[in-house]
């Protein structure tokens, strides 16, 4: 019996393939380990969170990161995710000559509803992988944040991170690199979620 096997693109045939319009403009995707994977879709309890995220982290971070929106980062030659949120060092180009690699990430966040178990068992690796110092999951299904730090591999060869903190929704947490800011969940998941 013959096995199939699967193309895996890198980086550079990904972005030749978005170069050709091979992608429609309303396509949602990312490359993962090789592979171009959709992405979930977005319900409004997802959205509602993200615009509150958004609000509320750019009056913490002002001008001292910047701050990315589902934008591509890229973590190898053939991982390029697109993460709810990635805050990534300044840089006087605005990464304009290419976007923000894992030297560049202060930290990545991705907020969950459907996409929960995707995120923690295929994301979280990823990142770790790629030496992302800090991950936070807003888990929209639990009511709460999962934060991850310390990334390390295993005697096996798989990545994690080493440590794992719950925070709750009525709750703050001080935002990595940047301990003078707290950010108050209160103002971040919907009321739904309490």
């Amino acid at each position: 019996m013959v096995l199939a096997t699967v193309k895996r693109f890198t980086t550079a045939e990904y972005h030749q393939l978005t170069a050709l319009a091979f992608f429609q403009e309303d396509d949602r995707v990312e490359l993962i380990d090789g592979q171009i994977v959709e992405m979930a879709a977005k319900g409004t309890a997802h959205e509602t969170c993200n615009r509150r995220l958004m609000r509320e982290l750019l009056k913490l971070l002002g001008d001292r990161a910047t701050l990315q929106n589902q934008s591509p980062i890229v973590l190898s030659n053939q991982s390029e995710p697109e993460p709810d949120f990635a805050i990534v060092q300044n840089r006087a180009d605005d990464y304009l000559s290419g976007h923000p690699t894992a030297a560049d990430v202060i930290w990545v966040i991705e907020v969950a509803d459907s996409s929960l178990g995707y995120d923690q068992a295929v994301k979280l690796p990823l990142y770790a992988q790629a030496g992302i110092a800090d991950y936070w999951i807003f888990n929209l299904v639990e009511g709460r944040i999962e934060t991850y730090s310390e990334p390390y591999q295993t005697a096996e060869g798989q990545f994690g991170y080493r440590v794992t903190r719950i925070v709750l929704p009525n709750e703050a947490i001080a935002l990595p690199r940047f301990a003078d800011s707290t950010l108050d969940l209160v103002k971040v998941f919907p009321p739904q979620t309490h």
